[in-house]
């Protein structure tokens, strides 16, 4: 399968905004963006004049694909998959991101990155309701209980993880019992308790062409 290879900072540089696709590192003094606050590359400092609105539009699509890791074509399901559904296209497809089971995972604290969930996942340490899952897009449902299992609960990036867990904020539609290293979907999140600073419907315009 495809997969992004190159230095993950160069995305955050790129879209000129943090997608914090390293883990605490983003939330450091360590992080490319607060050093080189410019797109990578040999003409990253050039002064650029205004963007078109495709390119606005383009910008915030790569921003929310590249945030939650996803091929284009994986996010172009998603958006089909939106606008098949009742509702709002935008917040539709916000929440079938937010549902996927890496997310949930990250969004936990059980990892410190997405790209770290979805590797564990894949290897088998994580189960959905007492049943191992080994698919990073499995979509989670209201009342499911995610945690790793029981024979990987002793694995040093999930203890490590469990170290700051107290340190990250909680999104309201997630109950996380740190004790029983455990956590459940209360309900399918709105919008507004989603923390992704981006335009969604954006990515409607533009795939709306």
């Amino acid at each position: 399968m495809a997969r992004y290879r190159d230095a993950k900072c160069k995305l955050c540089r790129r879209e000129g905004t943090k997608l914090f696709l390293k883990g605490d590192r983003c939330s450091s003094n360590k992080c490319a963006i607060e050093k080189r606050d410019y797109p990578p590359g040999q003409h990253g400092r050039r002064r650029r004049g205004k963007p078109s609105k495709y390119n606005i539009q383009l910008r915030e699509k790569q921003k929310i694909r590249r945030m939650y890791g996803l091929l284009e074509a994986q996010f172009h399901n998603y958006f089909v998959k939106a606008a098949q559904q009742k509702g709002v296209t935008g917040t539709n497809l916000l929440q079938l991101l937010e549902r996927r089971l890496d997310n949930i995972v990250f969004r936990m604290g059980f990892c410190a990155s997405r790209s770290m969930a979805r590797q564990l996942i894949r290897h088998g340490h994580f189960q959905v309701s007492g049943t191992k899952v080994n698919i990073p897009s499995f979509l989670v449902s209201p009342g499911d209980r995610v945690g790793p299992r029981e024979k990987s609960r002793s694995l040093f990036v999930i203890q490590e993880s469990m170290k700051n867990i107290d340190s990250r904020s909680v999104v309201p539609y997630l109950n996380i019992d740190a004790n029983k290293m455990e956590g459940e979907l209360l309900e399918i999140p709105s919008r507004d308790a989603i923390p992704v600073p981006m335009n969604e419907q954006m990515v409607v315009e533009l795939y709306s062409k």
